[in-house]
């Protein structure tokens, strides 16, 4: 999706996919034992969550290219170690074999748009608005 079919970051694919991976992390972390509640489900909890906030935080930075695709690669980051923790999970047998491997496929794809928007950042750039006349600088 470019950014002119796009109106907030809600629009975009990527966070809707992403926020949807952040609410399965949340349900499945829900049945992790309760001596995980402040380790891995804190971690695995707080980097889903993160992917999305830092999309969110990048649309708003279109204006600047680097801090844009500084925003995205950090989101790509979360994903990143979100797919970690995935991965202990399972072999600490918190989520089945199917669970992980759903939820891998889900954050490659994530991951796959990160990587294209990085790589287009500057179609998704907009310029900034030129003052108006007669306001206050």
């Amino acid at each position: 999706m470019s950014s002119s079919y796009a109106a907030t970051f809600r629009d975009l694919e990527v966070y809707r996919v992403a926020i949807e991976a952040s609410m399965s992390v949340f349900e499945l972390t829900r049945r992790f034992p309760a001596e995980e509640r402040f380790s891995m489900v804190d971690q695995i909890r707080r980097s889903s969550r993160s992917v999305c906030a830092n999309i969110g935080d990048a649309w708003r930075k279109r204006r600047y290219r680097a801090a844009f695709v500084a925003k995205l690669s950090d989101a790509e980051g979360e994903a990143a170690e979100t797919q970690v923790w995935l991965d202990l999970a399972r072999r600490c047998n918190y989520i089945s074999h199917d669970e992980l491997a759903n939820l891998l496929d889900v954050y490659d794809h994530v991951l796959a748009q990160l990587v294209k928007m990085i790589a287009n950042a500057d179609r998704w750039i907009v310029s900034p608005r030129p003052p108006s006349r007669g306001s206050a600088s």
